[in-house]
Protein backbone atom coordinates (compact mmCIF):
# COMPACT_ATOMS: atom_id res chain seq x y z
CA UNK A 1 0.00 0.00 0.00
CA UNK A 2 1.44 3.37 -1.02
CA UNK A 3 0.69 6.21 1.37
CA UNK A 4 0.45 9.95 0.79
CA UNK A 5 1.07 10.99 4.38
CA UNK A 6 2.45 9.71 7.64
CA UNK A 7 -0.68 11.01 9.34
CA UNK A 8 -3.92 12.67 8.29
CA UNK A 9 -5.50 14.78 11.03
CA UNK A 10 -9.22 15.43 10.79
CA UNK A 11 -9.47 18.68 12.72
CA UNK A 12 -11.80 21.58 13.22
CA UNK A 13 -10.53 22.31 16.74
CA UNK A 14 -7.50 23.84 18.39
CA UNK A 15 -6.42 20.33 19.41
CA UNK A 16 -6.29 19.38 15.73
CA UNK A 17 -4.10 22.32 14.79
CA UNK A 18 -1.86 21.71 17.80
CA UNK A 19 -1.51 18.06 16.81
CA UNK A 20 -0.61 19.02 13.23
CA UNK A 21 2.16 21.32 14.45
CA UNK A 22 3.52 18.64 16.80
CA UNK A 23 3.48 16.06 14.00
CA UNK A 24 5.32 18.23 11.46
CA UNK A 25 7.91 19.08 14.11
CA UNK A 26 8.62 15.32 14.19
CA UNK A 27 9.48 15.59 10.47
CA UNK A 28 6.31 13.77 9.52
CA UNK A 29 4.37 14.33 6.31
CA UNK A 30 1.09 15.74 7.60
CA UNK A 31 -2.30 16.65 6.19
CA UNK A 32 -4.79 18.64 8.26
CA UNK A 33 -8.39 18.45 7.09
CA UNK A 34 -10.57 21.16 8.55
CA UNK A 35 -14.31 20.93 7.86
CA UNK A 36 -16.24 24.04 6.99
CA UNK A 37 -17.77 23.85 10.45
CA UNK A 38 -15.85 25.99 12.95
CA UNK A 39 -16.84 27.41 16.32
CA UNK A 40 -14.11 29.48 17.84
CA UNK A 41 -13.90 28.89 21.59
CA UNK A 42 -10.66 30.80 22.04
CA UNK A 43 -12.72 33.82 23.01
CA UNK A 44 -14.70 31.83 25.56
CA UNK A 45 -11.48 30.49 27.06
CA UNK A 46 -10.51 34.07 27.76
CA UNK A 47 -13.79 35.21 29.24
CA UNK A 48 -12.48 34.23 32.68
CA UNK A 49 -9.80 36.85 32.18
CA UNK A 50 -12.58 39.29 31.33
CA UNK A 51 -14.23 38.57 34.68
CA UNK A 52 -10.93 39.00 36.48
CA UNK A 53 -10.25 42.27 34.73
CA UNK A 54 -13.71 43.65 35.36
CA UNK A 55 -13.51 42.62 39.00
CA UNK A 56 -10.37 44.69 39.48
CA UNK A 57 -11.66 47.76 37.71
CA UNK A 58 -13.35 50.12 40.12
CA UNK A 59 -13.56 53.04 37.74
CA UNK A 60 -15.23 52.19 34.44
CA UNK A 61 -13.40 55.09 32.80
CA UNK A 62 -10.53 52.61 32.37
CA UNK A 63 -12.72 50.99 29.71
CA UNK A 64 -13.28 54.33 27.98
CA UNK A 65 -16.44 55.15 29.93
CA UNK A 66 -17.07 58.75 30.89
CA UNK A 67 -18.00 59.64 34.44
CA UNK A 68 -21.33 60.91 33.27
CA UNK A 69 -24.32 58.86 32.15
CA UNK A 70 -26.47 56.32 33.90
CA UNK A 71 -25.32 52.92 35.13
CA UNK A 72 -27.00 51.01 32.30
CA UNK A 73 -25.08 53.01 29.70
CA UNK A 74 -21.84 52.51 31.60
CA UNK A 75 -22.23 48.76 31.73
CA UNK A 76 -23.19 48.56 28.05
CA UNK A 77 -20.06 50.45 26.98
CA UNK A 78 -18.01 48.42 29.48
CA UNK A 79 -19.23 45.17 27.93
CA UNK A 80 -18.53 46.42 24.41
CA UNK A 81 -14.97 47.52 25.26
CA UNK A 82 -14.28 44.32 27.17
CA UNK A 83 -15.45 42.08 24.34
CA UNK A 84 -13.41 44.03 21.80
CA UNK A 85 -10.37 43.48 23.98
CA UNK A 86 -11.17 39.76 24.25
CA UNK A 87 -11.59 39.47 20.48
CA UNK A 88 -8.25 41.16 19.87
CA UNK A 89 -6.47 38.79 22.24
CA UNK A 90 -8.25 35.81 20.65
CA UNK A 91 -7.17 36.96 17.19
CA UNK A 92 -3.54 37.15 18.31
CA UNK A 93 -3.70 33.67 19.83
CA UNK A 94 -5.48 32.24 16.81
CA UNK A 95 -2.76 33.57 14.51
CA UNK A 96 -0.18 31.38 16.29
CA UNK A 97 -1.95 28.27 14.98
CA UNK A 98 -3.56 29.67 11.86
CA UNK A 99 -3.85 27.57 8.67
CA UNK A 100 -1.40 29.93 6.98
CA UNK A 101 1.17 29.44 9.73
CA UNK A 102 0.73 25.64 9.66
CA UNK A 103 1.07 25.61 5.88
CA UNK A 104 4.31 27.55 6.25
CA UNK A 105 5.57 24.85 8.60
CA UNK A 106 4.91 22.17 6.00
CA UNK A 107 1.38 21.01 6.88
CA UNK A 108 -0.90 20.30 3.92
CA UNK A 109 -4.03 22.17 5.04
CA UNK A 110 -7.22 21.07 3.28
CA UNK A 111 -10.51 22.87 3.97
CA UNK A 112 -13.66 20.82 3.51
CA UNK A 113 -15.84 18.06 4.89
CA UNK A 114 -14.89 14.46 4.29
CA UNK A 115 -15.51 10.85 5.25
CA UNK A 116 -13.62 7.62 5.86
CA UNK A 117 -13.52 4.85 3.30
CA UNK A 118 -12.57 1.28 4.23
CA UNK A 119 -11.71 -0.26 0.88
CA UNK A 120 -9.62 -0.94 -0.99
CA UNK A 121 -7.42 0.77 1.62
CA UNK A 122 -8.27 2.83 4.69
CA UNK A 123 -8.46 6.42 3.48
CA UNK A 124 -10.16 9.75 4.05
CA UNK A 125 -12.00 11.34 1.14
CA UNK A 126 -12.32 15.14 1.00
CA UNK A 127 -13.11 17.39 -1.97
CA UNK A 128 -13.16 14.29 -4.23
CA UNK A 129 -9.58 13.56 -3.18
CA UNK A 130 -8.57 10.34 -1.46
CA UNK A 131 -6.01 10.76 1.32
CA UNK A 132 -4.08 7.61 2.22
CA UNK A 133 -1.93 7.58 5.36
CA UNK A 134 -0.23 5.20 7.74
CA UNK A 135 -2.48 6.47 10.54
CA UNK A 136 -5.23 9.00 11.17
CA UNK A 137 -6.12 11.29 14.07
CA UNK A 138 -9.58 12.60 14.88
CA UNK A 139 -9.59 16.00 16.60
CA UNK A 140 -12.90 17.37 15.40
CA UNK A 141 -13.97 18.81 18.74
CA UNK A 142 -17.51 18.77 20.04
CA UNK A 143 -20.86 20.48 19.70
CA UNK A 144 -23.43 21.29 22.39
CA UNK A 145 -25.76 18.51 23.46
CA UNK A 146 -29.28 19.92 23.69
CA UNK A 147 -31.49 18.55 26.50
CA UNK A 148 -35.01 17.40 25.78
CA UNK A 149 -36.92 20.07 27.72
CA UNK A 150 -40.51 20.87 26.82
CA UNK A 151 -40.64 24.23 25.04
CA UNK A 152 -36.87 24.75 24.75
CA UNK A 153 -36.64 24.51 20.96
CA UNK A 154 -39.72 26.63 20.41
CA UNK A 155 -38.62 29.33 22.85
CA UNK A 156 -35.05 29.53 21.60
CA UNK A 157 -31.70 29.46 23.38
CA UNK A 158 -27.97 30.08 23.05
CA UNK A 159 -25.00 27.71 23.31
CA UNK A 160 -21.30 28.22 23.90
CA UNK A 161 -20.76 28.30 20.14
CA UNK A 162 -22.91 31.37 19.48
CA UNK A 163 -23.04 33.34 22.74
CA UNK A 164 -20.13 35.57 21.74
CA UNK A 165 -22.00 37.03 18.78
CA UNK A 166 -25.03 37.80 20.97
CA UNK A 167 -22.90 39.48 23.62
CA UNK A 168 -21.41 41.73 20.96
CA UNK A 169 -24.82 42.82 19.68
CA UNK A 170 -26.10 46.33 20.33
CA UNK A 171 -28.69 45.14 22.86
CA UNK A 172 -27.46 42.03 24.71
CA UNK A 173 -29.94 40.36 27.08
CA UNK A 174 -30.08 41.87 30.56
CA UNK A 175 -31.00 38.69 32.41
CA UNK A 176 -29.65 35.18 31.86
CA UNK A 177 -30.38 31.63 32.90
CA UNK A 178 -27.48 29.21 32.44
CA UNK A 179 -28.30 25.50 32.28
CA UNK A 180 -25.47 23.11 33.10
CA UNK A 181 -22.09 23.43 34.76
CA UNK A 182 -18.95 23.50 32.60
CA UNK A 183 -15.75 25.51 33.12
CA UNK A 184 -16.83 27.94 30.40
CA UNK A 185 -20.38 28.38 31.69
CA UNK A 186 -19.13 29.18 35.20
CA UNK A 187 -16.67 31.71 33.79
CA UNK A 188 -19.40 33.30 31.66
CA UNK A 189 -21.77 33.47 34.64
CA UNK A 190 -19.26 35.40 36.74
CA UNK A 191 -18.27 37.68 33.86
CA UNK A 192 -21.90 38.58 33.13
CA UNK A 193 -22.62 39.20 36.81
CA UNK A 194 -19.60 41.48 37.12
CA UNK A 195 -20.76 43.40 34.09
CA UNK A 196 -24.05 44.11 35.83
CA UNK A 197 -26.33 41.46 34.35
CA UNK A 198 -28.73 39.25 36.26
CA UNK A 199 -27.61 35.59 36.21
CA UNK A 200 -29.28 32.39 37.40
CA UNK A 201 -27.36 29.10 37.33
CA UNK A 202 -29.17 25.73 37.25
CA UNK A 203 -27.44 22.33 37.41
CA UNK A 204 -28.74 18.80 37.95
CA UNK A 205 -25.82 17.65 40.11
CA UNK A 206 -25.14 18.54 43.77
CA UNK A 207 -22.08 20.57 42.70
CA UNK A 208 -21.58 23.25 40.05
CA UNK A 209 -19.05 21.02 38.29
CA UNK A 210 -18.99 17.37 39.29
CA UNK A 211 -15.23 16.55 39.07
CA UNK A 212 -14.33 19.39 41.47
CA UNK A 213 -13.48 18.62 45.12
CA UNK A 214 -16.71 19.11 47.07
CA UNK A 215 -15.25 21.59 49.56
CA UNK A 216 -13.69 23.73 46.83
CA UNK A 217 -16.90 23.59 44.76
CA UNK A 218 -18.96 24.81 47.71
CA UNK A 219 -16.60 27.73 48.25
CA UNK A 220 -16.78 28.64 44.57
CA UNK A 221 -20.56 28.51 44.70
CA UNK A 222 -20.55 30.78 47.73
CA UNK A 223 -18.33 33.25 45.86
CA UNK A 224 -20.72 33.31 42.90
CA UNK A 225 -23.69 33.83 45.21
CA UNK A 226 -21.90 36.72 46.96
CA UNK A 227 -21.58 38.34 43.54
CA UNK A 228 -25.34 38.12 43.02
CA UNK A 229 -25.66 34.91 41.00
CA UNK A 230 -28.61 32.72 41.96
CA UNK A 231 -27.49 29.08 42.03
CA UNK A 232 -29.86 26.10 41.93
CA UNK A 233 -28.16 22.71 42.40
CA UNK A 234 -29.84 19.31 42.10
CA UNK A 235 -32.49 21.04 40.02
CA UNK A 236 -33.93 20.28 36.61
CA UNK A 237 -36.00 22.41 34.28
CA UNK A 238 -39.26 20.70 33.35
CA UNK A 239 -40.68 23.18 30.87
CA UNK A 240 -40.02 26.53 29.21
CA UNK A 241 -42.55 29.04 27.92
CA UNK A 242 -42.42 32.36 26.06
CA UNK A 243 -44.81 34.88 27.65
CA UNK A 244 -44.90 38.49 26.45
CA UNK A 245 -41.32 38.45 25.09
CA UNK A 246 -39.98 36.91 28.29
CA UNK A 247 -38.76 33.35 28.70
CA UNK A 248 -40.10 31.47 31.73
CA UNK A 249 -38.51 28.32 33.10
CA UNK A 250 -40.14 25.93 35.54
CA UNK A 251 -37.79 24.19 38.00
CA UNK A 252 -39.54 22.38 40.83
CA UNK A 253 -42.20 24.75 42.14
CA UNK A 254 -40.25 27.84 41.08
CA UNK A 255 -40.86 29.86 37.91
CA UNK A 256 -37.92 31.93 36.68
CA UNK A 257 -38.22 34.85 34.25
CA UNK A 258 -35.30 35.66 31.95
CA UNK A 259 -34.34 37.38 28.70
CA UNK A 260 -32.04 34.62 27.46
CA UNK A 261 -31.11 30.99 28.12
CA UNK A 262 -27.61 29.56 27.73
CA UNK A 263 -27.52 25.77 27.38
CA UNK A 264 -24.24 24.22 28.54
CA UNK A 265 -25.34 20.89 30.01
CA UNK A 266 -22.94 18.71 28.00
CA UNK A 267 -21.00 18.32 24.77
CA UNK A 268 -21.22 15.59 22.15
CA UNK A 269 -18.58 14.61 19.57
CA UNK A 270 -18.67 16.41 16.25
CA UNK A 271 -18.44 13.42 13.93
CA UNK A 272 -21.19 14.17 11.44
CA UNK A 273 -20.84 12.36 8.11
CA UNK A 274 -17.41 10.86 8.91
CA UNK A 275 -18.70 7.35 8.13
CA UNK A 276 -17.03 5.94 11.25
CA UNK A 277 -19.18 2.81 11.39
CA UNK A 278 -17.81 1.69 8.02
CA UNK A 279 -14.25 1.69 9.37
CA UNK A 280 -15.07 0.04 12.70
CA UNK A 281 -14.87 3.07 15.01
CA UNK A 282 -17.26 2.80 17.95
CA UNK A 283 -18.72 5.81 19.74
CA UNK A 284 -21.62 6.94 21.88
CA UNK A 285 -23.30 10.24 22.71
CA UNK A 286 -20.44 11.23 25.02
CA UNK A 287 -17.52 10.55 22.68
CA UNK A 288 -15.37 8.08 20.79
CA UNK A 289 -14.21 4.92 22.51
CA UNK A 290 -10.42 4.95 22.90
CA UNK A 291 -7.87 2.86 24.79
CA UNK A 292 -5.01 4.09 26.97
CA UNK A 293 -2.95 4.74 23.83
CA UNK A 294 -5.78 6.89 22.40
CA UNK A 295 -6.51 4.38 19.66
CA UNK A 296 -10.13 4.00 18.64
CA UNK A 297 -11.57 0.56 17.94
CA UNK A 298 -9.79 0.85 14.59
CA UNK A 299 -6.16 0.71 15.71
CA UNK A 300 -5.02 2.98 12.84
CA UNK A 301 -7.37 5.78 13.86
CA UNK A 302 -6.50 7.80 16.97
CA UNK A 303 -8.50 10.54 18.70
CA UNK A 304 -7.87 13.42 21.13
CA UNK A 305 -9.62 16.43 22.64
CA UNK A 306 -13.32 16.84 23.35
CA UNK A 307 -14.23 14.32 20.64
CA UNK A 308 -13.37 11.56 23.16
CA UNK A 309 -15.47 13.19 25.88
CA UNK A 310 -14.83 15.62 28.71
CA UNK A 311 -14.69 19.38 29.00
CA UNK A 312 -13.08 21.79 26.57
CA UNK A 313 -9.76 22.13 28.41
CA UNK A 314 -6.92 23.13 26.07
CA UNK A 315 -4.06 21.82 28.21
CA UNK A 316 -5.61 18.35 28.45
CA UNK A 317 -6.31 18.28 24.71
CA UNK A 318 -2.70 19.32 24.05
CA UNK A 319 -1.44 16.55 26.34
CA UNK A 320 -3.60 14.01 24.51
CA UNK A 321 -2.34 15.30 21.18
CA UNK A 322 1.27 14.66 22.26
CA UNK A 323 0.49 11.05 23.21
CA UNK A 324 -1.58 10.39 20.10
CA UNK A 325 1.02 11.85 17.72
CA UNK A 326 3.90 9.88 19.26
CA UNK A 327 1.91 6.65 19.09
CA UNK A 328 0.69 7.28 15.54
CA UNK A 329 4.12 8.18 14.14
CA UNK A 330 6.31 5.79 16.08
CA UNK A 331 5.66 2.71 18.19
CA UNK A 332 2.30 2.75 19.95
CA UNK A 333 3.71 2.35 23.45
CA UNK A 334 2.79 5.60 25.20
CA UNK A 335 -0.18 5.53 27.55
CA UNK A 336 -2.40 8.34 28.71
CA UNK A 337 -2.23 9.16 32.44
CA UNK A 338 -4.38 12.01 33.68
CA UNK A 339 -3.30 11.75 37.31
CA UNK A 340 -0.66 14.47 37.07
CA UNK A 341 -2.44 16.70 34.54
CA UNK A 342 -3.88 19.83 36.19
CA UNK A 343 -6.89 21.76 35.02
CA UNK A 344 -8.67 24.88 36.14
CA UNK A 345 -11.52 27.34 35.83
CA UNK A 346 -10.64 30.98 35.21
CA UNK A 347 -12.98 32.41 37.79
CA UNK A 348 -11.99 35.05 40.30
CA UNK A 349 -10.60 33.64 42.53
CA UNK A 350 -9.26 30.94 40.23
CA UNK A 351 -10.02 27.26 40.75
CA UNK A 352 -7.38 24.64 39.92
CA UNK A 353 -7.16 20.91 40.57
CA UNK A 354 -4.92 17.91 39.93
CA UNK A 355 -5.05 14.23 40.83
CA UNK A 356 -7.56 12.69 43.23
CA UNK A 357 -10.11 14.59 45.27
CA UNK A 358 -10.58 13.88 48.97
CA UNK A 359 -13.60 11.67 48.29
CA UNK A 360 -11.85 9.74 45.50
CA UNK A 361 -8.78 9.15 47.67
CA UNK A 362 -10.85 7.83 50.60
CA UNK A 363 -12.74 5.53 48.26
CA UNK A 364 -9.50 4.13 46.80
CA UNK A 365 -7.39 3.80 49.96
CA UNK A 366 -7.98 3.05 53.62
CA UNK A 367 -9.50 6.12 55.25
CA UNK A 368 -6.94 6.03 58.06
CA UNK A 369 -4.19 6.20 55.44
CA UNK A 370 -5.43 9.53 54.03
CA UNK A 371 -4.46 12.92 55.41
CA UNK A 372 -6.17 16.11 54.24
CA UNK A 373 -3.95 19.18 54.49
CA UNK A 374 -5.50 22.66 54.39
CA UNK A 375 -4.22 26.21 54.52
CA UNK A 376 -6.03 29.47 53.85
CA UNK A 377 -4.83 32.34 51.68
CA UNK A 378 -5.64 34.90 54.36
CA UNK A 379 -2.47 33.81 56.18
CA UNK A 380 -0.26 35.02 53.31
CA UNK A 381 1.40 38.41 53.29
CA UNK A 382 1.03 38.58 49.50
CA UNK A 383 -2.72 38.02 49.84
CA UNK A 384 -2.93 40.81 52.38
CA UNK A 385 -0.96 43.20 50.18
CA UNK A 386 -3.09 42.52 47.10
CA UNK A 387 -6.41 42.21 48.97
CA UNK A 388 -6.94 38.70 47.59
CA UNK A 389 -7.40 36.86 50.87
CA UNK A 390 -10.26 34.62 49.74
CA UNK A 391 -8.95 31.14 49.04
CA UNK A 392 -7.85 27.74 50.23
CA UNK A 393 -5.13 25.23 49.34
CA UNK A 394 -6.05 21.61 49.93
CA UNK A 395 -3.57 18.77 49.40
CA UNK A 396 -4.51 15.09 49.71
CA UNK A 397 -1.68 12.78 50.82
CA UNK A 398 -1.12 9.30 52.15
CA UNK A 399 0.39 8.86 55.58
CA UNK A 400 3.74 7.94 53.98
CA UNK A 401 3.88 11.35 52.28
CA UNK A 402 2.74 10.33 48.77
CA UNK A 403 0.81 13.17 47.16
CA UNK A 404 -2.47 11.98 45.65
CA UNK A 405 -4.05 15.23 44.58
CA UNK A 406 -4.69 18.87 45.30
CA UNK A 407 -7.32 21.54 44.80
CA UNK A 408 -6.91 25.29 45.13
CA UNK A 409 -9.27 28.22 45.06
CA UNK A 410 -7.45 31.50 45.22
CA UNK A 411 -5.18 34.00 43.55
CA UNK A 412 -2.60 32.47 41.19
CA UNK A 413 -4.09 28.99 41.70
CA UNK A 414 -3.57 28.07 38.04
CA UNK A 415 0.17 28.74 38.46
CA UNK A 416 0.53 27.13 41.89
CA UNK A 417 -1.17 23.90 40.82
CA UNK A 418 1.64 23.23 38.34
CA UNK A 419 4.13 22.84 41.20
CA UNK A 420 1.98 20.17 42.82
CA UNK A 421 1.34 18.50 39.46
CA UNK A 422 5.09 18.26 38.91
CA UNK A 423 5.52 16.75 42.37
CA UNK A 424 2.89 14.10 41.59
CA UNK A 425 4.42 13.37 38.19
CA UNK A 426 7.93 12.97 39.61
CA UNK A 427 6.73 11.13 42.75
CA UNK A 428 8.08 13.85 45.03
CA UNK A 429 6.73 13.41 48.54
CA UNK A 430 5.03 16.07 50.60
CA UNK A 431 7.97 16.57 52.98
CA UNK A 432 10.02 17.95 50.06
CA UNK A 433 7.38 20.62 49.46
CA UNK A 434 7.35 21.38 53.19
CA UNK A 435 11.07 22.17 52.93
CA UNK A 436 10.54 24.83 50.25
CA UNK A 437 11.61 28.38 51.06
CA UNK A 438 9.52 30.53 48.66
CA UNK A 439 10.40 34.13 47.93
CA UNK A 440 8.74 36.50 50.39
CA UNK A 441 6.15 37.65 49.78
CA UNK A 442 4.65 35.34 47.17
CA UNK A 443 1.58 33.20 46.79
CA UNK A 444 3.89 30.15 46.55
CA UNK A 445 4.14 30.26 50.34
CA UNK A 446 0.71 28.64 50.49
CA UNK A 447 2.18 25.36 49.19
CA UNK A 448 4.96 25.28 51.78
CA UNK A 449 2.53 26.17 54.58
CA UNK A 450 0.01 23.52 53.50
CA UNK A 451 2.71 20.86 53.13
CA UNK A 452 3.98 21.66 56.64
CA UNK A 453 0.57 20.55 57.97
CA UNK A 454 1.65 16.99 57.12
CA UNK A 455 4.30 17.07 59.85
CA UNK A 456 1.77 18.35 62.39
CA UNK A 457 -0.95 15.87 61.49
CA UNK A 458 1.44 12.92 61.39
CA UNK A 459 2.86 13.87 64.82
CA UNK A 460 -0.59 14.30 66.35
CA UNK A 461 -1.89 11.05 64.89
CA UNK A 462 1.23 9.23 66.11
CA UNK A 463 0.68 10.56 69.64
CA UNK A 464 -2.96 9.49 69.48
CA UNK A 465 -1.99 6.04 68.24
CA UNK A 466 0.58 5.71 71.04
CA UNK A 467 -2.11 6.67 73.56
CA UNK A 468 -4.52 4.01 72.36
CA UNK A 469 -1.75 1.43 72.17
CA UNK A 470 -1.03 2.22 75.81
CA UNK A 471 -4.68 1.84 76.75
CA UNK A 472 -4.96 -1.53 75.01
CA UNK A 473 -1.70 -2.70 76.61
CA UNK A 474 -3.03 -1.72 80.04
CA UNK A 475 -6.36 -3.48 79.46
CA UNK A 476 -4.64 -6.67 78.29
CA UNK A 477 -2.19 -6.83 81.16
CA UNK A 478 -4.08 -5.57 84.20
Amino acid sequence: MSVDYDIVIVGGSLAGRDAALKAVQQRAKVALVEPLFRHDLIQLQGIGEVAKLVGKVNDLTQFGVCNGGNEEEKFQVSLEKTLLWGSAVAANLNEQLSPAFLAGQGVDVIVGKGYFQASPDLSFVVNNRKLVARNFLLATGSIPAIPNIEGLQKTGFLTLSNIWQVLRSSTPPKSWVILGGTPQSVEIAQALARLGYSVTFIVNSPLLISPVDWEIARLLQAQLEVEGIRVFTQSSVTQIRLIEDKKWLQTGNIAIETDEILVAVAEQPFIESLNLAAVGVKYNSRGLSVNKKLQTTNHRIYACGEVIGGYNLPNIASYEAKIAIKNALFFAKYRINYRAIPWGILTQPTLAQVGLTERQAKNRYEKNDILVLRQYFKTLASAQFTDETTGICKIIVRRNGEILGAALLGAEARELINIIALAISEKIKINKLANLAPVYSSFSEIIEQTAWEWNKQRFESTRLQDFWDGVFYFLRNR
